[in-house]
């Protein structure tokens, strides 16, 4: 199941380290550069480019709108100076729309009073002076114009007939008519809004009227001048609505900057909240970085891993500015989710720098913190940047900007968190080493020595901390996090239970079901409404858009590109049948409706051809009389056909067909899929456009571009997590965990009012990577541990990643509150999307993926046949000895961000008795250190403590002038009495792995019952099955409770593993030890094996140099050979006065032997040292 591609950890590992170390080295220069360097890029502010257009934001880029925009501008190019048609138009241009209902309980819009409010609205907007570069002009003087008239709302006409249009004598015929007095033709569809009509089509009532107000836009300087008269139009329509100058009617507005406005305020709402985001993150780090411990707390580290990240994403800015990348608003969303993601990082590297060794030197704790640290904020960091540098390659450019600038956030907020928040880092460890307060910064004492020396509460509460020299391994300076023993205990029970297992996976299947749901009423695109806030003038103004103007709301052109000859009858036919099967579909309103210069023109031919007497058989004759009888100046079909240079051919043309009853996003997608495809399966090179056409191919486009960056997206996450994580397992749950939130987030977004748009493919983009963090994490633990039974793996999985998933997925919700409060649609997408993501993240990690694994994972046919006891003690022993010894067996996975370190015991020993340790095997506890068997005599034993005691008077001169040989010595003695019941004052009965009381008797007790257990078996076999047995106990005692490797090949700890060893090497070397004396004497038939015949099943023997031989490894062989030779070493030893009639008994003598044998020789002028033990690599 595990591949062998582990070169990627171990090259970071390796990396990692050395970096660490040149950290610790030379802080100063880490913290300096990274701060010069945001400063320099900082710089690049002044390069901002502020991108506001909705269109070049939010429609593809190369959407079909704008190409078909393209045709119509290439043969007809909008004049807003002379030859303005509003329903001709291919840009929005400058303009400004209001939308008036009645407010005083009469629908009917078609009253006196009500049009003369009307006119004096539209007298407010027409005499509303605007300036200009020195220019001040009216509507009048800068209206868009037909035949130099401007552009007029002709429906205000209706005045001069109300009289008898009140009294019934004159009835309103739908949807057009000639008015009898002014000769205008009314298009009601165009001004009436939610039109009642009767059977005959006369008009009953009019709920709604719009009216409507064009200027030029040709030139830059006449577009700059009508976005001027916009602000104006704005500022005088919205006083006189909100200071109640209209008795009658309601106005809402609307203008071309009205989009751009709300952009802008959307971007301005979010600013305030920087500073309380900030505030309330640093809180929230400090607050969990800090623990009971005053001097391992690092309150101001989560403070500068806030700090860090904020000076990464400045930095970022500041150089995608220099590279000229557009910024806009949305944008100011990432510095929230960099917060997040850097204070994620925090908890790794704070967590990995809790599992190091208290007693190692500063750099080599960088090092190994950093190494442990190293791939789990890679696999982070590179999952995200993924994530991101997918949404670079999508159609629309506010993704593109957004993810453009969040790719360099991510490398920064990266590079930044190991180099200038590691020097930090290096700079508390070296604090944390002199034992100083973290936040007071002054000398304190440890607990233990606080409790002894009686000091007040006060100061035990607020000053005590760190650990005694003397005792580093007390259990009360070592306490472990309660929320950790949390998951452990409580939490994984909860999950072991198999009624429990059934209604998480009962609640999975709801939970797919309602995403599956929710994928089926997704609506897709951008609403306009949506891009403004819910307190905007604009929103109203939308709400009775839809209300009333949905019933026509779209004049259509269909454009027919290329020279035709117009005079055939074949394409005559063709034009014709296009435009009938357009109108027949249910998008488009009846015939009556279309505006077409070729029918008209030939129903006009066919009228009047006696009178006329032209003939249009040939094409020059066809275009001579078209533009003779029809085309004429003042015709709007004039604007329909364009001929060639010399006027002998036309070489293109277009009609009008109106929409009708288009309700919703979702129409409006099929309306133009449809009409799209009708204009490609004619013989024409026809294309149908509508200004509006370039926004909705964002409705064809978001859907199949989102679920392509979720599939590539997932893919490119395997194959990620299979490089970081070699597991092939490990990354198909990885997969299936990235697809099942994707689904989820997709399902229910949909069902919390969110459209599939630009704005949630940036979200769906960027859930990708957040999707990776919790699963691929807790999985590879769950993978990776060695228990056998798969609930004692759900426990482990669950006490390593339980309280960093809590606190990873806190910290980036709390990151991104701020966008909640910001009343803004596009923040507020953020805010549920991430939510989303991170909430469904972090069940999974936390519920599902412990149920699925424990069902279908390794081990799991023991839950299936119920053989599944939850045993700790048991574990799988079929990884290669080479895995087993890896010293970062656990570096690639999110290290938990405890406020405690590993516990008193926080290992298991052999025979159940605590392994005690601070991070990892820090020194020999001296744990069956006493050098002596347990057959031995109890004179034997008294002679040897008298000597001790002589030799204690000697040393303790020496050791006074030593304060390290002074501890040195006081350890060695206190491992000596402990393990015999002796100085109770040292040595108190502590708690054991489980919680039990285990006293040092109860420990000698233990190991006496096994050894009394292997004597039996060498007297009943001395080789069946002895070797595979010892094998296993030894593979057994090498782990402890966190899955750290014990090496017990390598560093005996106490002479049970002295024992162990020597007994197995008599089987694989025949080693002349005491135990092979043994065997000699119970089985005198065997033949002794050579010392120097050691087959080749004989293991290297790494062993912990003791205080004894650190001093004489230069003087004699620290392990005799064989039996004889150590009888001649005691025999010449000053310390041994043994009778010769005395019957030897040889004793066990344990790794460091504490100068049982040398009370006055060469260690009185030699003082040991003690070498605290550490991984052999």
């Amino acid at each position: 199941m595990t591949c062998g591609i582990s070169c990627v950890d171990k090259t970071l590992n390796k990396s990692f380290y050395h970096l660490g170390v040149c950290i610790a080295k030379h802080p100063g220069y880490f913290i300096i550069i990274p701060v010069l360097l945001t400063l320099l890029c900082m710089t690049g502010y002044q390069q901002l480019k502020y991108q506001i257009d909705p269109e070049y934001l939010f429609s593809p880029i190369a959407g079909e709108g704008k190409t078909e925009r393209a045709i119509v501008e290439q043969y007809f190019k909008v004049n807003y100076t002379h030859r303005f048609n509003v329903g001709r138009i291919t840009r929005p241009g400058r303009f400004g729309r209001v939308i008036v209902v009645t407010k005083d309980g009469d629908d009917n819009m078609i009253r006196r009073e009500v049009f003369q409010e009307l006119r004096q609205l539209d007298n407010i907007i027409q005499n509303a002076s605007t300036t200009y570069d020195g220019d001040t002009y009216t509507y009048k003087d800068n209206c868009a114009r037909w035949e130099n008239e401007c552009f007029e709302n002709d429906i205000l006409n209706l005045d001069a007939l109300m009289d008898d249009i009140e009294t019934g004598q004159l009835n309103l015929t739908f949807p057009f008519m000639f008015n009898p007095v002014t000769w205008d033709a009314h298009l009601f569809p165009v001004f009436f809004g939610g039109t009642k009509l009767t059977e005959d089509n006369h008009v009953i009532s009019v709920p709604a009227i719009q009216l409507v107000y064009f200027v030029t836009a040709d030139t830059k300087r006449q577009d700059a001048k009508g976005a001027e008269w916009e602000e104006t139009f704005l500022k005088v329509v919205g006083q006189a609505e909100n200071t109640g100058q209209f008795k009658h009617i309601s106005v809402s507005y609307f203008a071309s900057r009205t989009l751009d406005h709300e952009l802008e305020k959307n971007t301005k709402t979010v600013v305030p909240y920087f500073s309380s985001t900030f505030l309330l993150m640093g809180l929230f780090s400090v607050i969990t970085c800090m623990m009971g411990d005053a001097v391992r707390s690092k309150p101001f580290l989560g403070l500068m891993g806030n700090i860090s990240a904020i000076m990464a994403t400045l930095a970022a800015f500041g150089l995608a500015m220099y590279c000229g990348i557009e910024f806009i608003g949305i944008n100011l969303a990432a510095p929230f989710l960099m917060i997040g993601i850097g204070i994620d990082d925090t908890f790794v590297m704070l967590a990995g720098w809790r599992r190091t060794k208290a007693k190692m030197p500063v750099a080599d704790r960088m090092g190994h913190m950093m190494s442990e640290a190293a791939v789990s904020i890679t696999i982070t960091s590179v999952t995200d940047f993924i994530s991101f540098l997918i949404g670079i390659i999508s159609p629309f450019r506010s993704v593109r900007i957004f993810c453009t600038y969040s790719v360099f956030a991510v490398c920064f907020t990266f590079l930044w968190h190991i180099t200038f928040f590691a020097a930090c880092m290096a700079i508390s460890g070296y604090r944390e080493r002199q034992n100083l307060h973290s936040i007071f910064g002054c000398r304190v004492q440890p607990m233990s020595v606080a409790i002894k020396e009686k000091r007040n509460f006060l100061y035990k509460a607020i000053m005590a901390g760190g650990i005694d020299p003397n005792d580093p391994d007390n259990p009360i300076d070592n306490k472990d996090h309660m929320l950790m023993a949390f998951f452990k205990d409580k939490l994984a029970a909860v999950i072991n239970n198999k009624w429990c297992k059934l209604i998480i996976i009962l609640a999975f299947a709801s939970y797919l079901v309602g995403a599956c749901y929710g994928i089926t009423q997704i609506k897709e695109g951008l609403e306009r409404r949506k891009l403004s806030r819910e307190d905007s003038y604009s929103v109203e103004f939308f709400d009775r858009e839809d209300d009333y103007y949905r019933e026509f709301p779209y004049r259509m052109q269909v454009i027919i590109a290329g020279p035709l000859n117009y005079s055939d009858p074949l394409v005559q036919e063709q034009i014709e049948n296009l435009t009938s099967t357009l109108e027949h579909t249910s998008y488009v309103t009846s015939r009556r409706y279309t505006e077409s210069w070729l029918r008209s023109f030939l129903s006009f031919l066919d009228r009047n051809n006696e009178l006329l007497n032209v003939t249009v058989d040939d094409e020059q004759s066809f275009i001579d009389a078209v533009k003779e009888h029809w085309l004429f100046p003042g015709n709007p079909f004039s604007l329909d056909v364009r001929f060639n240079e010399d006027d002998t051919q036309i070489i293109a043309s277009r009609f009008l067909i109106q929409a009708v009853n288009i309700t919703d996003t979702n129409h409006e997608k099929e309306m133009v899929r449809d009409l799209r495809k009708i204009c490609k399966d004619s013989p024409l090179n026809a294309s149908i456009f509508h200004p509006y056409f370039v926004f909705f191919d964002q409705f064809e486009l978001v859907r199949p571009v989102s679920l392509q960056a979720m599939v590539i997206g997932a893919l490119i996450m395997m194959v990620i997590s299979f490089v970081f994580i070699p597991n092939i397992l490990c990354s198909l749950w990885v997969a299936f965990s990235v697809i099942s939130i994707e689904l989820g987030v997709a399902g229910y977004m949909a069902l919390w009012d969110v459209n599939l748009d630009s704005i949630s493919m940036i979200n769906l983009i960027m859930c990708i990577g957040f999707s990776v963090d919790f699963t691929a994490h807790i999985c590879y633990t769950y993978m990776s541990s060695k228990k056998r039974n798969p609930k004692a793996r759900v426990r482990e999985a669950l006490h390593s990643l339980g309280l960093p998933i809590v606190q990873g997925s806190s910290s980036t919700i709390l990151g991104i509150v701020a966008l909640l409060l910001a009343q803004s649609y596009i923040f507020l997408v953020f805010f549920k999307m991430v939510f989303l993501v991170i909430f469904f993240g972090a069940m999974h990690g936390l519920f599902l993926l412990p149920v699925l694994l424990s069902l279908f994972g390794p081990g799991s046919w023991l839950t299936w046949t119920g053989r599944d006891n939850g045993s700790d003690e048991d574990t799988d022993d079929s990884l290669d000895e080479r895995q087993q010894e890896k010293p970062f067996s656990q570096s690639y996975y999110m290290q938990y961000p405890t406020m405690g370190i590993n516990g008193p015991y926080g290992s298991k020993g052999f025979l159940g008795a605590p392994y005690k340790a601070y991070g990892v095997d820090e020194k020999d506890l001296g744990l069956g250190t006493s050098g002596e068997d347990s057959s031995e005599s109890s004179s034997s034993r008294s002679q040897r403590r008298q000597q001790q005691a002589a030799t204690a008077a000697e040393e303790e001169v020496v050791a006074r002038e030593s304060p390290r040989r002074r501890y040195e010595d006081g350890f060695r003695r206190s491992s000596y009495q402990n393990i015999y019941g002796h100085g109770g004052a040292q040595f108190q009965p502590q708690p054991d792995l489980y919680g039990q009381q285990v006293s040092a008797a109860e420990w000698r007790q233990r190991l006496d019952a096994h050894e009394q257990q292997q004597r039996q078996r060498q007297r009943r076999s001395p080789y069946d099955g002895y070797h595979q047995d010892m094998e296993l106990d030894v593979q057994r005692a090498r782990r402890n409770s966190h899955g750290d490797i014990i090496d017990l090949h390598g560093t005996p700890n106490s002479s049970v593993d002295e024992r162990l060893r020597r007994q197995a090497e008599q089987y694989s070397a025949g080693s002349g030890d005491d135990s092979s004396y043994r065997q000699q004497k119970t089985m005198p038939g065997a033949t002794p094996t050579s010392a120097t015949g050691a087959g080749p099943s004989t293991k290297r023997y790494h062993r912990r140099r003791s205080s004894e031989d650190s001093t004489t490894r230069h003087h004699h062989q620290r392990w005799p050979a064989n039996i004889e030779e150590r009888r001649a070493r005691r025999a010449h030893s000053p310390t041994t006065h043994r009778p010769e009639t005395a019957t030897p008994s040889f004793a066990y003598r344990s790794s460091s032997h504490h100068n049982l044998y040398q009370p006055n020789g060469k260690a009185a002028k030699q003082p040991p040292t003690y070498q605290y033990g550490d991984y052999y690599h």
